[in-house]
């Protein structure tokens, strides 16, 4: 177990007690027409959540049941499974993992793989990534990640309408949060989840992002014609306010981080500015940002250099 390893044996059986506690709690909230949702915290990862901090769900079908994300660890996807299990007989036909970051599909474990499927991208990310994802993770997490291996997607989802379980989907393939973002919209319930790509009263990651490419997403999110939204991180929406403030944020983000290159600012000088009013109060908004500087500004920074041979 890797809850064990480089513990003595005392601290390894204290660490085995404290997993065999450990409980999500997953309580489906029913969004209407067979379709549910596991809503996740607006936190960053810790030992108290166990990394439970994204949302994840389901859909049932007359033949069966199809579930988007997998959680966080394998301690997740069975609890996960199980929740399903009490709602419904109807066994799980189909896992949709919408991108690669370890809050979404490190639950594969409960599932076999070749019933997990995922765009392309996001299946060469955590064939490529994933292992070290989910170190990381433990070391937030701790025990709540024993015996969590990473499952690679045995197919790749491609974009489209399908049939599956007896529900007709729309799959629909973006980028912009990663290089992969998958969507999966039902068509009877006119419900959208959008993974990552959506965020609502809690700030965005952006490790993988590229920010053009995102508010080009949400521009294609809006176009769509769904009554319910279940976004990545944040509480369900039956309108468009999440789009709205997700592409609020990312402009606002984008313009800061371009002007504060254009005028010469250092990294640390840029972490220090301060965040505007309307997202002060959003959910871990400061530790976001300051993340973000980290993962975008070096790029943007190089970016507004002069070429050699051009003029200033």
């Amino acid at each position: 177990m890797r809850c064990a390893l480089g513990a003595g044996l005392l601290a390894g059986l204290a660490c085995a007690s404290a997993h065999a506690a450990n409980d999500y709690a997953l309580q489906p909230d029913a969004l209407g027409d067979g379709v549910y949702v596991f809503v996740g915290r607006t936190e960053q990862f810790s030992r108290d959540n166990g990394g439970n901090i994204a949302n994840s769900g389901f859909i049932v079908g007359p033949e069966g049941t199809i579930v988007i994300d997998t959680g966080p660890s394998r301690l997740y996807g069975e609890q996960q499974r199980a929740a399903i299990a009490r709602l419904t007989s109807r066994k799980v036909v189909q896992v949709y993992i919408t991108h690669a970051h370890p809050d979404h599909f490190l639950g594969n474990q409960a599932y076999p793989a070749d019933l997990i499927a995922a765009l392309p991208a996001t299946v060469a990310s955590i064939r490529s990534t994933g292992e070290a994802l989910s170190d990381n993770l433990y070391r937030l997490v701790g025990g709540w990640m024993s015996g969590t291996q990473v499952v690679v997607p045995g197919a790749a989802a491609s974009p489209g309408a399908v049939t599956i379980g007896g529900r007709k989907l729309r799959l629909i393939a973006a980028s912009g949060h990663t290089d992969g973002d998958l969507m999966v919209y039902d068509e009877a319930s006119k419900a959208l989840f959008t993974g990552d790509l959506v965020f609502f009263q809690r700030a965005p990651t952006t490790p993988n992002a590229d920010l053009p490419r995102w508010l080009g997403a949400l521009d294609e999110i809006d176009r769509l014609d769904f009554k319910v939204l279940v976004p990545g991180h944040g509480p369900v929406q039956r309108d468009h306010a999440g789009i709205a403030q997700t592409r609020d944020y990312l402009r606002w983000l984008s313009a800061t981080l371009h002007d504060a290159a254009n005028r010469g600012l250092d990294m640390p000088e840029v972490m220090n500015l301060p965040l505007p009013e309307r997202f002060k109060n959003l959910p871990v908004a400061g530790a976001e940002y300051t993340r973000s500087v980290v993962h975008l500004y070096p790029q943007i920074e190089l970016d507004s250099l002069p070429r050699v041979g051009e003029r200033p």
